[in-house]
C-alpha cells in the first residue's frame, strides 16, 4: 500500500439493489481490510433486510433519524453521532424516519464486495 489521498466525487454516487445511494470514498483492492462508503436514504425508505458474509460493518450516521433492525436487537432509533456495530451474517435494515435523507458511512472490515451481500428478503 502507498500513502494516498481519495477524493469524493459526487458524480460517482449510484442506487444500490438494498434501497439506498452509495458513493464508495474507500473500496480497493490495494486496500482490502476495510471499506467506506457514504450511504443515503431517501425518507420514508425502507431498505431490504440483506446480512454480508464474512464482513462486519459499522454504520456512522451523520445526519437524518433512523429506526434499525440487527437480528437478535429490539428495534432502536438512531441519529446523528450514533454508532451501530453488525456483525458478520446479522439480518439488519434501516428505515429512514425523517422527512430529509438519512445520510451515514457504512464502514466494512474487511472490505465489501457485492458477492458478500445477501438479500434476505
Amino acid at each position: 500500500m502507498t500513502p494516498q489521498i481519495l477524493k469524493a466525487n459526487e458524480d460517482d454516487e449510484y442506487y444500490f439493489e438494498e434501497g439506498c445511494f452509495i458513493l464508495e470514498l474507500s473500496n480497493s483492492p490495494s486496500d482490502t481490510g476495510v471499506s467506506i462508503a457514504r450511504a443515503r436514504v431517501k425518507a420514508g425508505v425502507t431498505t431490504k433486510l440483506h446480512r454480508l458474509k464474512g464482513v462486519v460493518e459499522r454504520y456512522v450516521i451523520l445526519s437524518g433519524i433512523a429506526t434499525v433492525e440487527i437480528a437478535g436487537l429490539a428495534p432502536q432509533q438512531i441519529s446523528a453521532g450514533d454508532v451501530v456495530i453488525i456483525p458478520s451474517l446479522y439480518a439488519q435494515r434501516i428505515t429512514n424516519m425523517g422527512t430529509e435523507d438519512l445520510v451515514f458511512f457504512a464502514i466494512c472490515t474487511p472490505r465489501f464486495t457485492k458477492d458478500v451481500y445477501e438479500n434476505m428478503d
